[in-house]
């Protein structure tokens, strides 16, 4: 499955996912990834960035209000209107792009810092995404990303519950089988009632690719690796959605943090 393809997913995706996360259906992005993401990231004020799968662009305005100068791209345009329609009453300056992460429309070393927030694994091509952040990053500029965490999100995966119901662990198998696009559906768990009967599942490409072949590509490209993190979802988020328990059992996302090296000097 190439890159075309999967736009053309996620943009049928894109009218229901918008719908639902501006109702706040996505707990696990307002509550827990996306705050454990901004912990994470180095000072941006001031700075340049590009956001890579920007969606809607709840991420991409999350980073502009720390202070940087925000371009966002989305492989699908439906994602990119909507994205463009919240910026227009009060303008974050964001430069919202209809794009391809695996070929970037942007010129040797245009950027302070690169961020992807839960696309990577929707990609198709990583390697590609990495050579290409490599190139349009400014030497000393950083790439973060967050991801599913792939020793958790396998081709297969299943709950383990004891007597009273209550999960306990999750049965996981083919970690090592690389997955090429197979489609995956599903629904944000906090979808009301009343609109799950009668909204489509969302129909999402997978590219699961182990540790080692997401790390791996990142070395060859030439980033040092400089952090990661395997967040939990804090006490408050749990005492408001008693669904992110599950993250103090398992890794539910994978957090990196690479840089591009300084220029050596002569």
């Amino acid at each position: 499955m190439d890159s075309v393809e999967v736009g053309r997913y996620w943009d049928a995706n894109a009218p229901v996912w918008t719908r639902l996360v501006r109702m706040g259906c996505d707990v696990y992005r307002d509550h827990f990834n996306t705050p454990a993401f901004l912990e994470m990231l180095p000072e941006v004020d001031g700075r340049t960035g590009l956001d890579i799968g920007c969606g809607e662009g709840y991420n991409t305005r999350k980073v502009a209000e720390l202070g940087a100068r925000m371009v966002g791209i989305d492989i699908a345009p439906t994602f990119i209107k909507h994205a463009r329609e919240v910026d227009s009453p009060e303008p974050l300056g964001i430069d919202y792009q209809v794009a391809d992460g695996c070929s970037l429309p942007f010129a040797l070393e245009a950027f302070d810092f690169v961020v992807a927030f839960m696309c990577l694994m929707d990609i198709p091509d990583q390697e590609r995404v990495f050579a290409e952040v490599y190139r349009v990053l400014r030497h000393g500029g950083f790439f973060q990303f967050s991801i599913t965490h792939p020793c958790t999100d396998t081709p297969y995966r299943r709950w383990v519950e004891d007597e009273s119901g209550r999960r306990v662990a999750l049965a996981c198998g083919g970690y090592f089988h690389e997955t090429e696009g197979e489609i995956v559906e599903w629904m944000f768990s906090q979808t009301p009632p009343e609109l799950r009967e009668g909204l489509p599942k969302f129909r999402v490409p997978d590219f699961h690719r182990p540790v080692s072949g997401l790390i791996n590509p990142l070395i060859d490209v030439g980033f040092v690796l400089e952090r990661f993190s395997e967040p939990q979802a804090t006490d408050e988020a749990v005492r408001l959605h008693s669904d992110l328990a599950n993250t103090r059992l398992v890794p539910h996302f994978l957090i990196i943090r690479a840089r591009k090296p300084e220029k050596r000097s002569r």
